[in-house]
């Protein structure tokens, strides 16, 4: 069931972070989910000793970065934070929607000494659903600085999306690469503004599904764990793609145009 509740606090969302994310595609919010660090850290373990089988350990010389995703339901610290968290409320107003629709979680966790960066991507082009309404949150529960998520300010505007790549060995997601932008690379192009933040845990940023992002490797001591959840609003539909999307929701059933369906993602918030 949809929860009703007032609107965020203004210390945590106000109306110039709204006007920057719709404005850059992404915002840093500090401190979002300070109260929820001890529970993600503990779903991040519970998922990490309980993977799914779309879990993966990516290596690529030092290191190893695991991710695993659509877990939230089998993960009691994941339900707790989709319902319980501020999220659904932050995601609606920055999303400037009525509603917030729970999409996926995912957990990303790169170990000590991990050189592989995530590469530049949009997640649109992989998701079966398409809308100007969507934000995904990325919340560290480890201090972050090189390792933090580096994002393309504007990118959600662009007439044409990023090829999709697989992560494992970049090789094209899809056929026909005409149809897509090539993979940029903005720390070598001066008219792209990269934007990227120092966090610590419990910091959230929140950011539009269309808009390109990628990571460094991880060349600390330590572990970099995040959470994302991602979210739709009202305009948010299923469509079809030119092959299978990440995560795949086999049988899901619906037909483009048709609105996610709400018992298998529920939407939380409605204002």
């Amino acid at each position: 069931m949809a929860s009703q509740a007032a609107t965020p606090d203004a210390t945590m969302i106000d109306a110039a972070t709204i006007a920057d994310y719709q404005r850059d595609g992404a915002v840093c919010i500090r401190g979002a989910f300070k109260g929820w660090v001890d529970t993600i850290a503990a779903g991040i373990e519970r998922n990490m000793q309980n993977r799914s089988a779309t879990a993966s350990d990516i290596a690529n010389g030092r290191g190893s970065f695991f991710d695993d995703y659509c877990n939230w339901e089998r993960i009691p610290e994941f339900v707790s934070v989709v319902r319980d968290s501020p999220a659904a409320e932050l995601a609606a107003a920055v999303m400037q929607s009525r509603t917030a629709q729970f999409f996926h979680d995912h957990v990303l966790v790169k170990e000590p000494g991990t050189q592989k960066p995530t590469p530049w991507h949009q997640d649109i082009p992989y998701y079966f659903v398409d809308g100007q309404q969507t934000v995904s949150f990325w919340i560290p529960i480890d201090p972050v600085k090189e390792a933090t998520l580096r994002l393309i300010a504007g990118s959600h505007k662009w007439d044409k999306m990023i090829l999709p790549v697989r992560w494992l060995d970049d090789s094209n997601f899809y056929a026909g690469e005409g149809d897509y932008l090539p993979v940029p690379d903005p720390d070598n192009d001066p008219s792209l503004k990269v934007l990227e933040w120092e966090m610590e845990p419990g910091d959230a940023i929140l950011f539009d599904f269309r808009t390109a992002h990628g990571a460094r490797g991880n060349m600390t001591a330590a572990r970099r764990r995040a959470l994302s959840l991602r979210w739709v609003g009202d305009d948010a539909r299923y469509v079809e793609r030119p092959g299978r999307t990440s995560p795949p929701y086999h049988g899901h059933g619906m037909q483009p145009g048709q609105k996610l369906r709400e018992d298998w993602f529920p939407v939380v918030f409605q204002g």
